[in-house]
């Protein structure tokens, strides 16, 4: 017998095996007999042709071996979302109930008296449907939303639903589902490669108390998504990567609660594209992993001001992007509420051999930053950072016209763009005293070590040992060192060290991971081991 193929077959996401499809033909393919679909299959490797038999195109691909024709009884067309709940969750007519005795039904081991087996059978699944909150059907085969209204009226209670990899092929089966929640907070549509609404006439069914929706990998574009928004007027967080979002569009009057939006992993045309989602008034965090960025400016503001830009952006993500020139993350210090920043694997990142002189760098240009590559900034980290930067670039604003005298003190614009903090960090803790400011020796090997007097002040009879550790090594090696040199558990170990310049002060080192550059410990300084 024939498989019967639905009505709106064409267009349809179907799953043959384990493989997912779209219907693009429905009908005969001459010599052969009978009703063929012609499917673009997800994976073009699963593919023969393009659609062409025998010289006909019968349908079009995106790859060139990307269709297949397949009889209509290897298509699976889905199952409706309460069908998919039931299955996943056991509550259908055969998992839930089984027949015991003629007067008997048997719910588990417990056995109950008959009273009407099939409305007992039926009150008891509506109970288990109504208390479901957390619903997940991933990879269910759900296509479509079933009879009207029935999932209202059978599982009215549920808040949170992950929808995503099925068999849904418009954003219009997505709202006949979501729109019978009056409560739903969150859904996760990702993986369902759908049609979208694509006119401006095209009224959204709202969703009132959805605040976080993910479309990843739904091939919705960005006006697309503008279309769909006055559906969704308390959304708080939006995920959309993998969408091949190139453009972006200015909303209006739409996504203004938003307060997270991820992009990640859509090729961005520019950087300029950031400009017209800049003014979503609650937006806190944005992530733009992978997005092809290769600059960031914001043109309102100038050297040393704030932008109107992005007024409430806290955290962003731009790691794995092509960003080289640190003139983007001087431009990062105009956003008034930045706190944290993720920019690893960018070209911006090799400029420097040394990962903690970038750390320092990328903190000393941003000034509200508290948090770095997911590692917090600590106050000491901070002034090291500022006081280090002010001293290495001292020479280069005398050159720029930089001065100790107020009159004279005009640093050229070229030196501004450059080091737009520059101003600030002298107002902050001075102009650099000239005495900082000597020619530094190359940074050879020889230069970089330190020659370090080691005493152990509760050990009286160890003599006082002189080394030469470099000066990046970190605390948790010099401990490793004085493990082997001195005969004690590492571990154990507490160091603190004591400068000339200190005037005696006792300065702990208390940080396994910090380099002995990070204390600015220097040649001649004492290191005090207790245990």
């Amino acid at each position: 017998m024939a498989a019967r193929v639905p009505a709106d077959a064409l267009g349809r996401r179907v799953l043959c095996g384990a493989e997912y499809a779209t219907v693009r033909y429905v009908g005969g393919v001459p010599p052969t007999a009978g009703i063929w679909l012609g499917v673009e299959w997800d994976d073009p490797q699963r593919g023969k042709h393009d659609g062409t038999y025998e010289g006909k195109q019968y349908f079009k691909c995106r790859h060139p071996r990307g269709g297949s024709f397949i009889r209509p009884n290897k298509a699976n067309f889905g199952v409706d979302f309460l069908t998919a709940v039931k299955n996943r969750y056991g509550l259908n007519d055969e998992q839930d109930v089984e027949r015991g005795t003629e007067d008997t039904l048997v719910f588990g081991k417990k056995t109950v008296e008959f009273v009407g087996m099939d409305s007992v059978a039926e009150q008891q699944r509506q109970v288990q449907l109504n208390q479901l909150v957390d619903v997940s059907v991933r990879e269910c085969a759900v296509s479509h939303a079933g009879q009207k209204e029935e999932i209202s009226r059978t599982c009215a209670n549920i808040r949170h639903i992950n929808l995503s990899k099925n068999l849904i092929s418009s954003w219009d089966t997505v709202t006949a589902i979501a729109s019978q929640f009056q409560n739903l907070e969150t859904l996760n549509i990702s993986e369902n490669k759908m049609k979208f609404p694509s006119t401006s006439t095209y009224i959204s069914s709202v969703l009132p108390r959805l605040r976080i929706l993910a479309l990843n990998q739904t091939e919705i574009t960005w006006r697309e998504v503008l279309l769909c928004a006055p559906g969704w007027p308390a959304l708080e967080e939006l995920y959309l990567t993998s969408n091949n979002i190139t453009v972006l569009e200015r909303p209006d009057n739409v996504l203004q609660t938003l307060k997270l939006l991820d992009l990640s992993d859509n090729q961005l045309l520019d950087g300029n594209q950031l400009h017209l989602i800049a003014h979503l008034p609650r937006l806190e965090q944005l992530i733009l992993r992978n997005t092809g960025l290769s600059s960031i400016h914001f043109p309102d503001a100038g050297f040393g001001c704030k932008s109107k830009m992005f007024p409430s952006l806290k955290r962003l993500a731009i790691n794995n992007n092509k960003i080289s020139q640190w003139s983007s993350i001087n431009e990062l210090d105009k956003l008034p509420s930045l706190q944290s920043l993720q920019c690893h694997n960018n070209p911006l990142m090799d400029t420097e051999k040394n990962p903690d002189t970038l750390r320092q760098l990328i903190i000393a240009k941003i000034s509200q930053l508290e948090v770095l590559n997911k590692s917090e900034i600590l106050p000491a980290e901070r002034k090291g950072a500022e006081l280090d930067y002010r001293k290495i670039f001292g020479n280069d604003w005398l050159a720029a016209g930089g001065s100790w005298d107020p009159d004279k003190n005009k640093p050229s614009e070229e030196f501004l763009a450059a080091h737009p903090r520059y101003p600030s960090l002298c107002l902050k803790y001075g102009a650099p005293e000239e005495g900082e400011l000597k020619a530094q020796q190359p940074l050879t090997l020889k230069n970089q070590l330190l020659t370090l007097t080691i005493k152990c002040p509760e050990k009286p009879e160890q003599k006082p040992v002189e080394k030469k550790l470099p000066d990046s090594m970190t605390i948790q090696r010099v401990k490793g060192l004085l493990y082997r040199l001195l005969k004690i558990p590492g571990s154990e170990l507490k160091l603190s060290y004591k400068s000339s310049k200190l005037e005696g002060k006792e300065v702990e080192l208390d940080n396994d991971l910090k380099p002995l550059q990070f204390y600015s410990i220097e040649n001649g300084d004492c290191v005090l081991v207790r245990w």
